[in-house]
């Protein structure tokens, strides 16, 4: 098979989707790989190291779309690429479709084979190719909010850690998953004051456990949720269903129950964000004000960490790229389920429910499809 990496072209996206080392797996299996010209570059890899990978170097991205079979990507194409898009070829990455019409319905009218990393569940389930996104999105959320509570940036002016005979800062953790416990090991670091909530009194009892009663846990109920942001300095929305629309637990009418210059740093916001008044921002433009609270809603934040954020998201996708490309979509998806659910757009169909369901489009049970 033909594997694309074309360069990301999404504001300050400085990822990509296949390491030097990538390549060499790819090749060593049989396929072929093409990189287009400084796809590398933002996470600090060189069209050298690709082409002594056994890579070949094509200089526009319009020629890496066209030959390829398959076209690995970090984050999800941008309008200019949808004329890309040709019927049957396999489009490994992260899609966030939910939150994104115009993308879907190019997808299915073009009929292509949309793998989302986001949605593939892996073997003893978990999101495997969410999860270390999901790391560094939580621990950036922390040094994002910090930064962005300094006065110069219209926040409080409140320093999380405190100082000997002053309070320390108030972090407020919706949602106790992957991000959510990234952002609380942050949070405490630093010396904040940090309270986490969720729907999941198992998973309450587990950071309880973890973090030794470092942190307050709380049931996610809407008067436990305004309770706490009431008191809060940093919020991080760190709620997000798979595949389908964040749940908005921030109410418009709630930020006048916040304390002026709080910030709100969403991270939800691929999948739409946990607060009403959230709009993805990106990193060159990362904050905007809404009566009095800043808010953070950058749309790809491990970009921010590039080569960071490369290595560990190649690890992570390599495995079902392999399979993809040596036993195609089909059967593939039909020897790992879990590969199957990440399967969202198939031959013209939606197969993913919580898109079909976000977007009001027909679902289609992908094993239906596939035999």
């Amino acid at each position: 098979m033909i594997i694309g990496l074309p360069r990301e072209i999404k504001n300050n996206e400085f990822r990509v989707g296949l390491i030097p080392g990538n390549v060499s797996d790819y090749v060593q299996a049989g396929h072929t790989v093409l990189v287009e010209k400084g796809a590398g570059i933002g996470s600090g890899f060189t069209d050298q190291e690709y082409a002594d990978a056994g890579a070949e170097i094509l200089d526009h991205a319009a020629d890496v779309w066209a030959k390829a079979d398959m076209i690995v990507k970090v984050k999800e194409p941008v309008e200019s690429e949808y004329g890309y898009f040709k019927e049957g070829m396999i489009l490994y990455t992260y899609l966030h479709l939910a939150d994104n019409e115009p993308l879907t319905r190019e997808l299915l009218n073009k009929k292509v084979k949309a793998i989302a990393y986001e949605t593939i569940v892996g073997p003893r389930g978990g999101l495997p190719c969410l999860a270390p996104m999901s790391h560094i999105a939580g621990r950036l959320a922390i040094q994002e909010g910090a930064k962005y509570l300094e006065k110069t940036y219209g926040g409080r002016g409140v320093l999380l850690a405190g100082v000997p005979g002053v309070a320390c800062g108030n972090v407020v953790v919706l949602g106790g998953g992957n991000v959510g416990t990234n952002a609380c090991k942050m949070a405490v670091g630093m010396g904040a004051n940090v309270t986490v909530l969720d729907l999941n009194l198992e998973r309450l009892g587990y950071l309880d456990d973890i973090f030794n009663r470092q942190i307050t846990t709380l049931y996610a109920s809407r008067g436990n949720v305004l309770e706490s942001i009431k008191q809060a300095d940093l919020v991080v929305g760190a709620v997000l269903v798979p595949g389908a629309t964040a749940p908005k637990l921030i109410k418009k009418e709630d930020l006048k129950l916040m304390k002026p210059g709080a910030v709100i740093v969403d991270v939800a916001i691929d999948q739409g964000g946990n607060a009403e008044t959230s709009h993805a921002t990106t990193h060159d433009d990362p904050i905007y004000e809404v009566d009095g609270i800043i808010h953070y809603c950058v749309a790809n934040m491990p970009g921010a960490v590039s080569r960071t954020s490369t290595l560990a998201l190649a690890n992570a996708t390599l495995p079902y790229g392999l399979k993809l490309a040596s036993q195609g979509v089909e059967a593939a998806c039909a020897a790992d389920k879990g590969l199957m659910e990440g399967l969202n757009c198939y031959d013209g169909k939606c197969t993913y429910p919580g898109v079909a369901e976000a977007l009001g489009l027909e679902y289609t049970d992908p094993s239906d499809l596939i035999s």
